[in-house]
């Protein structure tokens, strides 16, 4: 099927390197107005000026599609998300907002523990179920693609079972999901005496089984005081190395604990919340080449301290955007909202905060060839917002602006019961 969109009054196509964007190269957003976009195939065959794009051979076969003077850009990539899980931790809510910490509230059974026991009494199915509809509404908001991180089973079967409801939930849904292990997330209660033994089995026995059954791209670590070591964090991720999962770490969160300093030694894909990084955790991060993924709704939610996030791009480390979806700490689905933390509270301006949230988020999950910008080649993974004007995506919030998403060339979710496609 081809398609050509016209009448956007902006399309922003993220055109550049073929690599993470840094610096004042995030500024830069490749904008079209009156752009036009020649879909053929689940593919971007042709984009830019109307005019040259109708040009294009196999554009006055295409169908037409109107998008009605709004703007057109590339779906989200949400690089960071924790969506599968049995149950809202409300309880946890109701403690933090009476003035308990992270700390306490784990003590007091609540936490990533108490997400672990609801985990491993459900079934696939609840699971799997519980996932098909988070991902309708991530789909609404207009995120096309979402790293679904395991890390609620911690032991060798809930681990598997909560991947292979990744697998599964994939298939029964639009949005395309990136399935990472993070078995490296909590000490289980059963081991909370004896980290180094939960160490070796995640290296041992959990890596490989992940890695034999095709279930993840990535291993993930908590590297976090009372969590893992700098020390166990490397050996999670080297094993993983050795199985065939690219690293990537939870970073300098609540304390500055190593985290950056692990990701850049082992090649991370991305160095994920960085609340507490220094000027040389940045200058590692920025040597390796790794991305600097920040989630600014899990600050919002906890009421702690933002990364200092001008700080990041001004040194030259790729900054992405994520929501860090997860029952605990961020339960916010809508990139959306993401994007107007980023520029109310990290103070990033729009297009920086939009080029995080599209083609460096797609960078952050090894998908920045094929994901994240419209480019000829590329999957056509499309937005189509209700605005005039790119900024309004960041400066409007506690809404949605999607007017019709499209997931390889075809329309996932519209808020016409007649789409422009029919």
């Amino acid at each position: 099927m081809r398609f050509l969109i016209v009448n956007a009054a902006q399309v922003l196509s993220f055109q550049g390197p073929d690599r993470p964007r840094a610096g004042e190269e995030m500024r830069k957003v490749g904008l079209y107005r009156d752009g036009a976009v020649l879909v053929e195939d689940g593919k971007i065959a042709a984009v830019g000026l109307r005019d040259v794009v109708m040009r294009h051979p196999g554009a006055d076969a295409a169908r037409i599609v109107d998008a009605g003077g709004r703007i057109l850009l590339p779906g989200f990539v949400d690089s960071h998300s924790h969506p599968v899980f049995a149950e809202p931790r409300l309880e946890d809510f109701a403690m933090r907002i009476g003035g308990k910490s992270y700390a306490e509230i784990g003590a007091a059974g609540g936490g990533i523990l108490s997400s672990v026991r609801k985990v491993r009494l459900a079934t696939e199915g609840q699971l799997v179920e519980r996932l098909v509809d988070w991902c309708l509404r991530f789909i609404e908001c207009g995120t096309t693609t979402l790293e679904a991180k395991s890390g609620y089973g911690l032991d060798l079967e809930s681990e598997l079972k909560m991947l292979r409801v990744v697998r599964r939930a994939s298939e029964l849904t639009a949005l395309e999901l990136v399935p990472t292990f993070l078995g490296a997330h909590a000490l289980p209660a059963e081991l909370r005496e004896r980290p180094a033994d939960y160490v070796k089995r995640v290296c041992e026995d959990m890596i490989p089984a992940v890695a034999k059954e095709g279930l993840a791209r990535f291993v993930d670590v908590f590297c976090e005081k009372g969590y893992f070591s700098e020390e166990d964090a490397g050996k999670v991720l080297a094993a993983g190395a050795g199985a065939g999962l690219k690293a990537k770490v939870h970073a300098e969160q609540l304390t500055r604990s190593g985290g950056a300093r692990v990701a850049a030694k082992h090649n991370a894909v991305s160095a994920d919340h960085l609340d507490r990084a220094e000027a040389d955790d940045l200058e590692a991060l920025r040597a390796s080449g790794t991305v600097a993924t920040l989630v600014p709704a899990a600050n919002y939610f906890l009421a702690t301290a933002y990364p200092a996030a001008r700080r990041i791009i001004d040194s030259g480390v790729p900054v992405a955007l994520a929501t860090d979806f997860n029952p605990g700490s961020a339960p916010c689905w809508n990139m959306q909202f993401v994007l107007s933390l980023a520029c109310t509270q990290l103070r990033l301006f729009p297009e920086e905060a939009l080029v995080a949230a599209t083609i460096n988020g797609a960078w952050a999950l090894g998908l920045g060839k094929t994901h994240g910008s419209i480019e000829v080649g590329k999957q056509a993974d499309l937005v189509l917002l209700d605005a005039a004007d790119y900024r309004e995506a960041a400066y409007y919030f506690g809404g949605n602006l999607a007017s019709w998403v499209m997931k390889k060339g075809k329309i996932v979710h519209s808020t016409s019961h007649m789409t422009p496609f029919d």
